[in-house]
C-alpha cells in the first residue's frame, strides 16, 4: 500500500497527501472512526437516512441551465505511459456547457458516475462497508444530457482530478462554472483512478462496444518506483507532464469538430468555445498538470492549482501568466513541509495569489465533503462544513477565471475579508541566501 511505504521512508507529508489518497487521515470526506463498530453503525444509520431523500449536488448559482456530454478521446500520437501494451493514450471526458432553458435533453439529469465506478471509489477510500455504491452513483446532478447549448461563445476551462479520483468528484465545480457561462471539460486520465469505465478495445462510445473498467495501474507503479522517495517524486512529475499533454489534446479535440459523444452525436464545440479564453485547473496532481499545461500550450491563459504539490515545476514559458494556488492551511502555508509551493511562488512573476483555507482537508476542493455532510460524515481534523467547502471552491475558482479570461475584476483577491474568514493570504519573501 502506498501509504505504508511512504511512512516507512519518511517522505514529507505533502507527498503523502497527494500520492496516498487512500489514507483516512488525509480525506476531508471521511470519518476516521469508520472502522470502529459503533462509528460504523452510526455512519450506516446516517447513510440509510440520507438514502431516503438521495444525495444531491448543490444547485449552481449562475443564470444558465447546464448540458453535459460524455466523450471518449484517443490520442493516436502517444502511447499510454502506464500500460504501453494498451496502445494509444485514451481519455474519458465530461463536457459541461451553458444550455438553453427548457425541457430538451435526454432524461432528467446526467448520471453522476456508474455503480461499479462508485463501488471502486468507495473501496479505495475504505468506505465500501459503510456506503452503497448505488447511493453514490445515484447522486442527483444539475446537468441534462444532450441539452441544446446556449447561444454564443464561452470561455473553456479544462479540469483534471486528483490522483486515484474519478472525474465525477469535480462535478460540483464544473456545474458551477457552466452555470456562470463556461464550457468545462473534466478529464479522466486512463489507469489513474480507482476505476473508470472505458469502451472496449477498438470501439468508441456510441458504437455498441462493451464497457470495461480501467483501474489504478499508476498506483502500483508509483508505489514500486525505483530509488525510493526520489523515484516516486520523479514519476509523479512525469505523470503531471503526461496529464498536461492530455489537457492540450482535449483542447485540440474540442476545437477540431471531430468529437463524438457516448450516444453517437457529433457536437461541434467550435461554435461554443472562444479560443482566446482558455484556462485549466485541477485538484492535487491535476493542479500541477494544469499549471504545467499552461507552459506547454500557449492557448491556456490561466491556471489554478487546488492543493497540489508541484512535482513538475511550472515551465519558464508560463511564469508570467496568472496562477491561483488554493490549498489547505495544514499542508500549504509557507512553513509547511511541501517546499514546492514556496519554490514556485518565487518563480512566478505574473499575477499570482497564494490562499489557504482554515479547517480544510485535501479533498475540501472536491464534491466529497459536500456529499459527506449529507451523510453526517465528518473528519475532526478538517471540520470545515461541506457547504462552505463547496462555496469557497466555486467562488474563488470562478472569480479567478472571470478576472483573467473575462476581464471581470473582483474584490475576492484584494485581501482577507469578513465575508470569507476562512481564507488567509500568503506572500512569502525570498529566503535569505
Amino acid at each position: 500500500m502506498i501509504r505504508n511505504r511512504i511512512r516507512r521512508r519518511g517522505t514529507v507529508a505533502a507527498v503523502a497527501s497527494v500520492v496516498s489518497l487512500a489514507s483516512l487521515a488525509s480525506l476531508a470526506f471521511l470519518t476516521p472512526a469508520v472502522a470502529d463498530g459503533a462509528a460504523h453503525a452510526s455512519v450506516s444509520a446516517s447513510a440509510s437516512a440520507a438514502r431516503e431523500d438521495g444525495l444531491c449536488l448543490p444547485r449552481p448559482s449562475g443564470p444558465h441551465s447546464i448540458g453535459r456530454d460524455t466523450l471518449h478521446l484517443v490520442d493516436a500520437s502517444r502511447r499510454d505511459m502506464w500500460v504501453p501494451s494498451s496502445g494509444a493514450r485514451e481519455l474519458m471526458v465530461s463536457v459541461f456547457y451553458p444550455a438553453r432553458h427548457g425541457g430538451d435533453g435526454v432524461g432528467d439529469s446526467a448520471p453522476y458516475l456508474g455503480v461499479e465506478e462508485a463501488e471502486l471509489l468507495l473501496k479505495g477510500q475504505k468506505l465500501d462497508q459503510a456506503i452503497a455504491g448505488e447511493q453514490v452513483a445515484g447522486v442527483d446532478t444539475n446537468a441534462r444530457p444532450a441539452a441544446r447549448p446556449a447561444k454564443g461563445r464561452h470561455p473553456l476551462v479544462v479540469l483534471s482530478p486528483g490522483f486515484t479520483l474519478h472525474r465525477a468528484t469535480l462535478t460540483g465545480l464544473a456545474e458551477e462554472l457552466a452555470s456562470r457561462g463556461y464550457v468545462v471539460a473534466v478529464v479522466d486520465h486512463a489507469y489513474e483512478s480507482f476505476g473508470t469505465e472505458f469502451p472496449g478495445k477498438g470501439k468508441a462510445r456510441g458504437e455498441g462496444g462493451a464497457l470495461h473498467m480501467r483501474t489504478c495501474v499508476a498506483c502500483a507503479k508509483v508505489e514500486n518506483a525505483p530509488n525510493g522517495d526520489a523515484g516516486e517524486k520523479r514519476m509523479m512529475a512525469k505523470a503531471a507532464r503526461n496529464r498536461a499533454a492530455d489537457i492540450s489534446f482535449v483542447v485540440d479535440e474540442l476545437m477540431s469538430g471531430r468529437s463524438r459523444t457516448d450516444d453517437g452525436r457529433h457536437p461541434d464545440y467550435r461554435d461554443l468555445i472562444d479560443p482566446r479564453k482558455i484556462g485549466a485547473a485541477g485538484h492535487s496532481i491535476g493542479g500541477n498538470a494544469a499549471a504545467t499545461a499552461m507552459g506547454t500550450d500557449d492557448r491556456i491563459r490561466a491556471a489554478a492549482n487546488l492543493d497540489g504539490t508541484f512535482f513538475a515545476p511550472v515551465p519558464a514559458t508560463a511564469t508570467d501568466r496568472p496562477v491561483l494556488m488554493l490549498g489547505t492551511r495544514s499542508g500549504h502555508t509557507p512553513t509547511a513541509e511541501d517546499a514546492s509551493w514556496p519554490r514556485e511562488w518565487q518563480r512566478l512573476h505574473g499575477w499570482k495569489r497564494w490562499l489557504t483555507v482554515a479547517d480544510s482537508g485535501h479533498l475540501t476542493f472536491t464534491d466529497m465533503p459536500v456529499l459527506g455532510s449529507q451523510l453526517g460524515m465528518t473528519d475532526p481534523s478538517a471540520p470545515l462544513s461541506g457547504k462552505r467547502s463547496g462555496e469557497i471552491t466555486a467562488d474563488y475558482v470562478t472569480a479567478f477565471f472571470d478576472q483573467h479570461l473575462r476581464s471581470r475584476n473582483t474584490a475576492l483577491f484584494d485581501g482577507p475579508s469578513e465575508e470569507n474568514p476562512e481564507i488567509a493570504f500568503h506572500s512569502p519573501s525570498p529566503s535569505p541566501s
